[in-house]
């Protein structure tokens, strides 16, 4: 390439001028990022990148070897006006131990070092169950048990059955590129062991815009399929997703996919036939029906849907289908053209104008169900992640009575989960939120004495304790929407209108006004000024950390404070797998 030499020279003696905090600002970028664990055999792509504008030397050694030789593999090398990038695609570490990285452009040298691993387990699990509360922060399980097992007198009557497990442990959440991570991020952290960039999954973000080409980490899905394989048309272990939103939304996406951007959803929805996963439920029809269909949210012609019938899937389009599901082992179910309504719309107020044109969606509850009918034929065992989506996307909107709902909807699916697991021993359970929510309770809000908004929030000796009530035993309020319920705030909101009591349709706690979000003003209560950039319509993320618990073989693999790679290093070491 014209302005480059490739050499296999080792030099004795290197300058060291760079000594950035973040990789943003490092003229010599390399991927995987500093300090990266892998797993043996684990697949990657390698990619160093400059923003140097001419290079006359480019050394790359890895352990004193020429990166070339080192993988027996030649680099692809291009340029173009502002980056030089070299690359060795689909590439991995036989050999445990530790990695040294070296890299030499002209007089600027970069070192970093990863770390290699095989890890295998006394007591193997044959099935690994992680469920996911997306958002569900310590505040927002402490929300579910309130309404959902009450408290008298400072005492809960009980707690949840997520808290009933017998490990726990906190995660850090932050990515390589954030502080704050978001849903894919965080995820794909959990689905890979590395890090990733906000709005990223499965792959390290390099310096173009194509979401499609940055460097790709292998992840769970893949490396048990690739492990396992007894024949190209079928695996061991079997693979189950299930989701209360679109199916190719972030967290279940990034159990098998690879973007820089989480919004390629009809992308996601072709990649999943790469995969095929044995059970697919959620929402998100409209990434599957072609362009010509009014409900399609697609580019193209392509129906997914016959492709996926093709590839011998079932589809099935609601509850009532899903239960009549008959001996099939591969089973698609679309449920909502975009993500499903919430447990407290869909079960509870059931207003007809909420759920439109799909009355009859599954709950959480349901799909998991005949996820674990299905995926337990498997005499091999199987991997199960099962997300409660709207925990999140409720608390964006501030509407803690909707996330609480679906929390307790989550926790209902978690007993189920445990007594599947008490039938089938060698199973373990991973409860866990991938980021947490600034929702926190101040005390108790009611209007008995004629008070009403800030002045009937109840702090200290006045916050009386709410009269939540559960006559039926189902583990929901009966009523949502009691005289003496939660005041619930938040540490980062944008304008918005502070509410107390349930909201009887879902809304959108801003509106777009000359380019900047003001409060909704349909909504009731009182208007406080925002605290974050008046540019986000909605509550954000924040970095707090979150609780992981556990329970069954490998459980004991999760103690401590643990950074959120490390979750996908201890499932699969209670699976028993590397990636050789």
């Amino acid at each position: 390439m014209k302005n480059i030499i490739i050499s296999t020279v080792i030099v004795a003696i290197f300058i060291t001028i760079t000594k950035a905090k973040d990789i943003s600002q490092q003229p010599l970028k390399i991927f995987p990022i500093n300090n990266a664990k892998f797993l043996a055999g684990q697949r990657f792509d390698f990619l160093v990148e400059s923003d140097m504008q001419y290079i006359t030397t480019l050394e790359i050694t890895i352990n004193g070897i020429d990166a070339q030789k080192f993988f027996n593999k030649k680099a692809i090398i291009s340029k173009d006006s502002n980056t030089v990038s070299y690359r060795i695609n689909n590439v991995s570490f036989k050999q445990i131990g530790k990695i040294t990285i070296l890299v030499k452009a002209n007089n600027t040298t970069r070192e970093i070092h990863y770390n290699v691993i095989a890890q295998y387990a006394e007591k193997k699990a044959k099935n690994v169950i992680l469920l996911i509360g997306d958002g569900m922060s310590l505040q927002a399980k402490q929300m579910a048990r309130i309404l959902s097992k009450g408290i008298v007198e400072g005492k809960y009557n009980d707690v949840l059955e997520m808290e009933k497990l017998d490990r726990m442990a906190l995660i850090t959440t932050s990515g390589y590129d954030s502080l704050t991570t978001d849903s894919a991020n965080s995820a794909s952290a959990y689905a890979t062991g590395h890090k990733s960039a906000v709005e990223a999954m499965g792959v390290y973000a390099n310096s173009t815009k194509d979401p499609l080409d940055d460097p790709k980490i292998e992840n769970i899905i893949e490396i048990l399929q690739r492990k396992t394989k007894k024949s190209k048309r079928k695996t061991k272990k079997s693979i189950g997703l299930v989701s209360t939103a679109n199916i190719t939304d972030a967290t279940p996406a990034a159990m098998f996919s690879h973007t820089r951007n989480r919004k390629e959803q009809n992308f996601i929805a072709l990649d999943m036939l790469r995969v095929q996963p044995d059970v697919i439920l959620g929402g998100g029809l409209q990434h599957f029906i072609p362009q010509d269909n009014i409900d399609s949210k697609r580019k193209d012609s392509k129906n997914l849907l016959q492709l996926y019938t093709d590839a011998g899937y079932q589809i099935v389009y609601d509850r009532f289908a899903l239960e009549q599901h008959g001996d099939t082992h591969k089973i698609l179910g679309l449920f909502h053209n975009d993500n499903l309504n919430v447990y407290l719309d869909r079960e509870i107020l059931k207003n007809p104008k909420v759920l439109g044109k799909f009355p009859n969606q599954p709950t959480l509850l349901e799909m998991s169900k005949i996820a674990l009918e299905i995926l337990s034929k498997n005499q091999d065992g199987f991997f199960l992640m099962i997300e409660a989506a709207s925990i999140d996307k409720q608390l964006h909107k501030m509407d803690w009575q909707r996330a609480t709902y679906d929390t307790i909807e989550f926790d209902k699916t978690v007993a189920f989960v445990k007594k599947f697991a008490t039938i089938h021993k060698d199973t373990l359970i991973i409860v866990v939120a991938d980021h947490a929510h600034s929702a926190s309770i101040t005390g108790t809000y009611h209007e008995l004495d004629g008070k009403t908004n800030r002045e009937a929030i109840r702090t200290y000796s006045d916050s009386v304790f709410p009269t939540f009530e559960d006559k039926d035993n189902d583990g929901f309020p009966d009523d949502p929407d009691p005289e003496i319920t939660l005041a619930v705030q938040y540490a980062n909101h944008p304008n918005y209108k502070a509410y107390y009591n349930l909201r009887k349709y879902p809304s959108e706690p801003t509106i777009n006004k000359n380019w900047i979000y003001v409060a909704n003003p349909n909504l009731e209560g009182v208007e406080y000024e925002g605290n974050i950039p008046s540019h986000e319509d909605q509550e954000v993320h924040t970095a707090d950390d979150v609780i992981l618990m556990s329970e069954g073989n490998g459980s004991e693999y999760f103690k401590g404070v643990m950074d959120n790679t490390e979750v996908f290093f201890r499932m699969m070491r209670a699976f028993g797998l590397d990636g050789k």
